[in-house]
This record gives C-alpha cells, structure tokens and sequence, in this order.
C-alpha cells in the first residue's frame, strides 16, 4: 500500500532525500507557481516523476495537503543495528530514542522532528499498540521522517536487553526521584517516552537502568510526549556538548 506524503515542505524534503515517489499531484492555479511548489515541480522533472495537475475539488479529498500530494512506496523502516552504525559511521556515541507506546500520529512526527534536528540517531517504536509511519506523521514532521532512522520492533523490552549489551544506558522519561539533568547522558543512551495515556509500561520501565523527571514547578504535573521527548533528547544535546565530547 502506498503512503501519500502531504503539503509543499514535506513533498520538497521526500525529493531531495532520494525517497521513491510514484507520483505527484498538484492544484492547479491560473498564474505561475512559485516558491516550494515551483521547486516541487522542477525536482520532479529531473527525478523524472509524473505530476497531475487536479482541479481543487480533487485535492479537497484529502485534507491537509497545501496544494501538493505524493504518492510514494510505503516507509522503509530500518534496524536498530543501522543507527547503531550510524552513530559509528559518525564517529558519534549513540543517542536513540524508544517510543513506549505513542499512539497520536502528531506526536510522533513531531519526536522525530526534534530528533532529527538534534541528531539523534533513530527511533524505536513497537509493531503493537502504536502509530506507525503513514501520512499524518509524515506531514507532522515536515521533512524529518525522510532523513529520521525508525525501527520498528517486536518486543520493546527484549530490544532495551540487545542495547544494553551494546553498551547503551536507558533511560526512563517518568516520574522519579532523579531530576534528568542529574544524570549524565553524554554515553551512549536511549531514551524512553511513554504513551500520552498511559505512561511507560511496567514491564519496560523494570528494564531501564534509571527512571529521570523532568521538573515541573506549575499546577499541571505532565507534558505532552512530544513535550517531554524534545526536552529530554535536548538535555543530552546540553550535556554533550558543555562536556565537549563529540556529539
């Protein structure tokens, strides 16, 4: 089944990081195209990539879609081994993120958009009880999820097992009695973010090596997931860098 990429920046990215497009259509308009559309159109005739050009009651069918939709083969997802390679192709320590159970597609575009600007490595998210990559995460991300490595696993638990014995430390984003920047992220680390319900599930949560807040000082005592990823992945960004070791 293929996935439709939707509005100018996203289609614009899905282009210049090489992904397979089939095709692509665009509204149609009574003057020129200019800005992203005008270079949407120019990429997709070097690509070599049809674009339609439909009236608006067509694109109207699909919402969200800024005037540009793609039609492109399904994700690709990776294995965790390859960000683990990218890190060493970088000559980086690891930072990943493991995703418990995030079900709102929005929050998951928006984690790998932060990921993907910070430079984190790759995403984890199982194969049960959560959003995969499909149209809304890809838009919601504006571009990232081109370039964000994401795997997708069987058994969250069993992967935090196989990272431990690469040599990664895990850490739990819940509450705890060790404030995040307490900790010393600059390792190799994953960080783990629960669902927006339910909070890390126990049995992951038994398996992380610590469990690190973030402070709350206002009236409300959570964040949103994406909130608290940005945050968190950001903090090992700021410790990274103050100690100087390469990122």
């Amino acid at each position: 089944m293929a996935d439709l990429i939707l509005g100018r920046n996203a289609v614009l990215e899905a282009l210049k990081s090489g992904r397979q497009i089939d095709k692509i259509n665009i509204q149609k308009t009574d003057g020129s195209y200019s800005g992203p559309v005008k270079q949407i159109i120019a990429k997709a005739k070097e690509k070599k990539i049809p674009v339609y050009y439909s009236d608006k009651a067509f694109m109207d069918k699909t919402p969200h879609h800024q005037g540009v939709i793609a039609v492109a083969s399904d994700f690709e997802y990776c294995q965790v081994s390859d960000m683990l390679e990218l890190a060493r192709q970088r000559g980086e320590k690891p930072l990943l993120v493991i995703l418990d159970g995030i079900e709102d597609p929005h929050n998951l575009g928006a984690i790998m958009r932060t990921a993907e600007c910070a430079g984190a490595h790759g995403i984890i998210i199982p194969k049960r009880h959560s959003v995969s990559v499909n149209e809304t995460v890809l838009k919601t991300s504006a571009g990232a999820a081109e370039y964000m490595l994401c795997a997708r696993v069987t058994n969250i638990s069993r992967t935090i097992d196989e990272l431990k014995e690469a040599g990664l430390w895990i850490y739990a984003c819940d509450m705890g009695d060790t404030m995040m920047y307490e900790q010393d992220l600059t390792g190799p680390v994953a960080v783990v973010v629960g669902s927006e319900g339910f909070g890390i599930s126990r049995l992951v949560k038994e398996k992380c090596d610590f469990v690190c807040s973030i402070p709350m000082s206002g009236n409300i005592n959570s964040l949103n997931a994406s909130n608290a990823a940005a945050i968190f992945i950001y903090e090992a960004v700021r410790q990274r860098l103050c100690s100087k070791e390469t990122f």
